[in-house]
C-alpha cells in the first residue's frame, strides 16, 4: 500500500473508523502505540502527536521529554482482529523533535537514510524474514506458563501439532492486513512454528515483522494462547531464529545469482561486507542476555563463515532460481529492533560493495559436527552479551551508522543488563523475570 494523507482521510470517512493507532518502537524493539480518534488525524499529520519520551527506555531524559510521532500514511492498516462496531486502524509513525528535527533514536527514520543510499546507486535491498516462535498454555488467571502448546516436531501434523488452526488465522489475518503469507509449519521443537512472509524492500519488511509479531501474539491471545518470541524459551530445546534473507535488484532485476551461473561481483562484496561486521553487530542482532545460549546448537551458527545450502554457517546461500536467489544471514533471532538490525546489516552489505571486498572461501563442512582443529582458524561470534557490548563499543562502523546518542542509551542498557544477569543467582529464573513476559 502506498496512500496519500487525502486518501487515508476519504477511508476514515468511508469506512466506519473509530479508533486510530499510532505504531512505533523503543530502540529495543518493543512496540508501542497511541490511540486518538478520527477527528484528531488531520492534526496528526500536519503537527504530530506528543508523548512523553522520558518514560520510554532508551528515548529522551525527563529535561528534554516532549516527541512528537508523525503517522505514515503508505502504512494505513486495518486491524482485523479488532471486535467491531467501528474500525481500528494502525500507521506506523515517524519520531521528531519539538523544532521539527527527526529524533536521533528513532530506528525507521535511520533505516529510510540507509536503504536511500542504495537507491542512490541504483540498487533496493529486498529483505524477508522467516521468524520463529512458541506457543505457550496459560493458567486459570490467563497468566503464560512454560508449558507447550503440543509435543510436535519439525512439519508434524495433527494430532501431534496442535498449532495448525492457530497458524491458518494468523496467515489469514496477515493477508488481509496485505502482507503475503508464503509458508507455515511445525518448527523443531514442541509448541514451535513458523510463518514466512514474502520478501519486501528493507523499510516494508521491518513494518511488517513488527506486524507480524503483534499479529501472532493478539491471535494465541484469542485463542487462550501466550505467544513467545524469547530466542531461548526452553532451555535444551531448539531455539527460535529470525533469519534475514538478502538481495539485490537492480533496474528491477535480482543480481544475486545461483552457484552454477557464477556469483556476482556485487553480491559477493555485499555478503563479505556483511561478514566483516558481523560481531560489530551482534548486539543488535541478538539484544538479551537468553540470545547466546541460543548459538551452536539446533541450527544456529557459532562461527562467522559462509556456505552453499549449509544450514551451519552464519551465512548460506540456498538452492534457488531467479528472484529468490539470496543470502541468508542465520545468526538474528526475533527479540530484535528490525529497523536497527537491517540498518546496520544493510550499512555492511553497502560498505562491502564500496570497499569491493572480496568474499573469503567458502567453509563447506558441518560445524556442528567438527572437531575443535577444523574450528581453529575460524572466528567466533561474541558468545554473550556482555562481548557483544564491547565489541559494539570498540567498532567505529556501529557508531557511524547508529550515532552515538543512541548508541550510548542503548550501551548502557545492555551492559546492566548484561551484569544483573552475571549476578543472578539462576540464569533460567533471571530469563523468565526480565524477558518472558514481554517477548
Amino acid at each position: 500500500m502506498n496512500h496519500t494523507q487525502n486518501e487515508v482521510m476519504q477511508f476514515v470517512r468511508e469506512n466506519d473508523v473509530k479508533f486510530i493507532r499510532l505504531g512505533f518502537c523503543d530502540p529495543f524493539g518493543i512496540q508501542k502505540n497511541i490511540s486518538i480518534m478520527p477527528e484528531e488525524l488531520a492534526d496528526a499529520f500536519t503537527y504530530g502527536v506528543s508523548f512523553d519520551a522520558s518514560a520510554i527506555a532508551g528515548f529522551q531524559d525527563a529535561d528534554q521529554s516532549d516527541l512528537l510521532l508523525f503517522p505514515d500514511p503508505a502504512t494505513l492498516t486495518v486491524l482485523p482482529w479488532r471486535p467491531g462496531p467501528g474500525r481500528v486502524i494502525r500507521f506506523y509513525c515517524d519520531i521528531k523533535t519539538p523544532d521539527g528535527a527527526v529524533f536521533a533514536g528513532d530506528t525507521r527514520s535511520m533505516l529510510k537514510r540507509v536503504a536511500a543510499q542504495y537507491e542512490a546507486l541504483g540498487y533496493v535491498c529486498k529483505v524477508g524474514a522467516e521468524c520463529e516462535f512458541y506457543l505457550f498454555q496459560t493458567d486459570e488467571d490467563g497468566e503464560p506458563t512454560q508449558k507447550p502448546l503440543d509435543r510436535g516436531g519439525y512439519l508434524d501434523i495433527s494430532p501431534l501439532d496442535k498449532g495448525e488452526n492457530i497458524r491458518r488465522e494468523i496467515c489469514l489475518c496477515l493477508e488481509e492486513m496485505g502482507i503475503q503469507p508464503e509458508a507455515s509449519h511445525h518448527e523443531q521443537g514442541p509448541g514451535q512454528n513458523e510463518i514466512d512472509f514474502k520478501f519486501s524492500d528493507a523499510l516494508s519488511s521491518a513494518d511488517h515483522l513488527l506486524t507480524f509479531k503483534s499479529v501472532v501474539k493478539a491471535i494465541a491471545a484469542r485463542n487462550g494462547l501466550f505467544a513467545s518470541f524469547l530466542p531461548k524459551p526452553l532451555a535444551n530445546m531448539a531455539g527460535s531464529g529470525l533469519h534475514v534473507n538478502l538481495s539485490l535488484a537492480q533496474n528491477g532485476l535480482n543480481i544475486f545469482r545461483n552457484a552454477a551461473q557464477g556469483h556476482s561481483p556485487v553480491a559477493e562484496s555485499f555478503i563479505a561486507g556483511i561478514l566483516r561486521r558481523a560481531a560489530d553487530m551482534t548486539l543488535f542482532l541478538n539484544p538479551l542476555t537468553n540470545s547466546y545460549e541460543r548459538f551452536g546448537s539446533f541450527e544456529a551458527p557459532k562461527y562467522i563463515s559462509w556456505s552453499h545450502q549449509n544450514r551451519s554457517q552464519l551465512i548460506r546461500i540456498p538452492a534457488a532460481v531467479g528472484e529468490r536467489v539470496r543470502m541468508e544471514l542465520r545468526s538474528p533471532d526475533p527479540a530484535i529492533n528490525p529497523y536497527l538490525a537491517f540498518a546496520l546489516i544493510l550499512s555492511a552489505g553497502l560498505e562491502g560493495m564500496e570497499d569491493g571486498l572480496a568474499l573469503p572461501p567458502a567453509v563447506d563442512g558441518n560445524l556442528f559436527d567438527a572437531e575443535a582443529g577444523e574450528k581453529a582458524s575460524l572466528t567466533p561470534l561474541p558468545g554473550t552479551l556482555a562481548e557483544a557490548v564491547s565489541a559494539a563499543e570498540a567498532s567505529p562502523f556501529v557508531k557511524g551508522v547508529v550515532g552515538e546518542p543512541l548508541l550510548s542509551k542503548y550501551l548502557l542498557q545492555k551492559r546492566r543488563e548484561a551484569e544483573d544477569c552475571r549476578r543472578a543467582e539462576s540464569m533460567d529464573a533471571f530469563t523468565r523475570k526480565r524477558y518472558f513476559h514481554l517477548i
